[in-house]
């Protein structure tokens, strides 16, 4: 399989890549600045079945006073990881069917983060497989909760601290930088047209109608803008 940025995924047989751990200090504070930052970004989840390290290739940032936001009514026991400080692992149950995760993006006390929407995978690609069987390479992590599923994230991890090594973390880019664009959120029934979702434009691996990822490359968000957590949309079937 041929993939974009001339990052290829490896299989359990080839030498294991060795990614870099992201310090927190290198993650923007901003949610929509962290969402831009993470597109390329590797993702390290460690299972008893081995290493899984995929490409972050698609995030959908959620702003304080987002209405689709879990954070808009203020902290609560569910979504108290986001109101921590940036860097920490918010999981969470939707539909009765999926987990999504998601980073927070922001100060202890300000309720902000970043959905991880889709992933290219890089290695240990024969656990995703099994974990999705019947799904074809390019669709192992093509939306919030099929990556969920192919990375085994659940509840469990929910708090897990991703700039330290452990059971899923954050690492720097594998391969080349990635070109970024920008465009409304997907699936969501309020502020639906604010420009927060963010994708690798070269990549096969993202999720969503294809019309929303034939976008011009994303400007820079205002740094002015507030941030707030993260409500993702249903996961694409």
């Amino acid at each position: 399989m041929t993939s974009p940025r001339g990052v290829e995924p490896k299989s359990s047989s080839s030498p294991p890549p060795k990614p870099r751990l992201l310090k927190r200090a290198q993650l923007p504070y901003d949610a929509a600045l962290l969402a831009r930052f993470l597109i390329g970004a590797t993702l390290v989840r460690e299972t008893p079945q081995g290493r899984g390290v995929v490409r972050i290739v698609e995030t959908e940032a959620y702003v304080p006073g987002d209405a689709a936001s879990h954070a808009f009514r203020g902290e609560t026991a569910r979504n108290r990881t986001l109101f921590g400080p940036r860097g920490y692992a918010y999981v969470y149950f939707i539909y009765g069917n999926y987990y999504c995760l998601n980073v927070s993006a922001e100060r202890a006390g300000i309720g902000a983060g970043v959905l991880i929407r889709a992933a290219q995978p890089l290695w240990g690609i024969e656990s995703m497989r099994a974990r999705r069987s019947g799904a074809s390479d390019v669709d192992l992590l093509r939306g919030p909760g099929r990556l969920a599923i192919a990375l085994d994230i659940d509840r469990a991890l929910d708090g897990i601290d991703l700039c330290a090594r452990g059971l899923l973390w954050l690492a720097a880019p594998l391969g080349g930088p990635a070109s970024v664009a920008t465009s409304r959120r997907i699936g969501l029934t309020k502020e639906i047209d604010r420009p927060l979702r963010f994708y690798e434009a070269a990549s096969r691996f993202v999720s969503g109608p294809r019309s929303l990822s034939n976008i011009v490359a994303a400007k820079p968000p205002d740094p002015s803008h507030d941030i707030g957590a993260a409500k993702p949309p249903d996961p694409p079937p």
